[in-house]
């Protein structure tokens, strides 16, 4: 078969010139798109990690992750516009380009998406600030479904098929699920509240009830606290937003109040030394803030005084360190000053008596 042959050759209407002429535009598209690839986008590529902002990065890797196989199809597609074809391979041609837009289109807004999210998680381990970031890593899920969701329905709405009455079905079936799911989505809009209102965060030190610990995770359905015992105590988040929580991270300053006795014998010179060597070992100690120091009561076996300071720190272990030092303070004080601390004492009064 000759050259002139191949081009006198008809199908579909179509002659063999014309087929030439549809191959060349598809090698010309496609060397085009490919010289954009390799040209443009690697020039935008490195011109974006230059720049302070991150945005065009994500941008770029959206347009990156489009790979040849797009660039063919696409270069084959409007090749066959040229061309005379049967309607059923039409619509076949067309429907493959939605399909093969669509998903590097959700691709690309996926990748984003962890973009952002992953940024973000970044940022605020940086900062020191790193709360919430389960609760990151969740928002990012949901949003990559709900893209993934749209994506499926524009297909669907693209290849012809009413989608209104799959969309009705799906709000009436909404419904359903929504009351079989009650607890699971009223966990999921806690969650929402939990993350947005900020009662606590990851790493706050709670109360809860009878339950205490850190914070290790807040998810979609349930926080995950670890307890002081070691164990992990896992909530319900709408039992979370339903409770009374005391965090002490959010505390600026701790009140303390403690109290020891002397001995009943000591005497009241060196009782009244006292509120001065204990005021002397709190204003020494780092983080305190002095308040009160008082003889407060005749106890059983007792001499009793109150003290009250500010510990100016919320973590439980730094206050538990100044206590610490204080009690130091205090004790080599009262061993100096001969000053006796009491301990649980009874004395017994017998009366003699004379036998008759």
């Amino acid at each position: 078969m000759t050259f002139f042959d191949i081009i006198e050759f008809t199908l579909w209407n179509n002659s063999g010139r014309d087929y030439v002429v549809a191959l060349a535009v598809l090698m010309g598209l496609f060397a085009i798109l490919k010289i954009f690839e390799l040209t443009i986008i690697d020039f935008f590529k490195k011109r974006a990690k230059k720049t302070k902002i991150r945005w065009d990065d994500a941008i770029i890797d959206f347009i990156g992750a489009i790979n040849w196989q797009f660039y063919f199809y696409v270069s084959l597609y409007f090749s066959s516009l040229t061309l005379e074809l049967p309607s059923l391979l039409e619509r076949v041609l067309k429907y493959l380009l939605i399909i093969f837009t669509v998903y590097y289109v959700t691709q690309g807004l996926s990748k984003i998406v962890n973009y952002f999210t992953i940024n973000q998680i970044e940022k605020r381990k940086k900062s020191d600030n790193a709360q919430n970031t389960s609760m990151i890593k969740a928002f990012g899920i949901i949003f990559k479904v709900a893209i993934y969701c749209i994506a499926l329905l524009m297909v669907l709405a693209n290849l012809g098929l009413e989608i209104t009455p799959l969309i009705a079905s799906l709000g009436v079936g909404g419904i359903a699920i929504a009351i079989a799911l009650q607890a699971v989505l009223a966990d999921l809009f806690a969650a929402f509240a939990i993350y947005f209102d900020k009662p606590f965060k990851e790493g706050d030190f709670i109360i809860i009830g009878n339950d205490m610990g850190v914070v290790k995770y807040i998810g979609i359905k349930t926080t995950r606290i670890e307890t002081l015992q070691g164990q992990e105590l896992i909530i319900s988040n709408s039992d979370m937003t339903n409770a009374r929580v005391n965090n002490y991270q959010k505390m600026e300053k701790r009140r303390v109040v403690f109290s020891f006795g002397v001995e009943y014998s000591t005497p009241l010179k060196k009782l009244k030394k006292i509120d001065g060597i204990v005021k002397k070992a709190v204003e020494t100690t780092d983080l305190t803030k002095f308040d009160r120091s008082h003889f407060k009561e005749f106890g059983n076996f007792s001499l009793n005084y109150e003290v009250v300071y500010y510990a100016l720190t919320p973590d439980y272990n730094k206050y538990m360190d100044i206590q610490e030092e204080i009690n130091f303070k205090i004790k080599e004080a009262f061993e100096k000053e001969k000053i006796e601390f009491a301990f649980p004492t009874q004395t017994l009064h017998v009366d003699s008596f004379k036998k008759k």
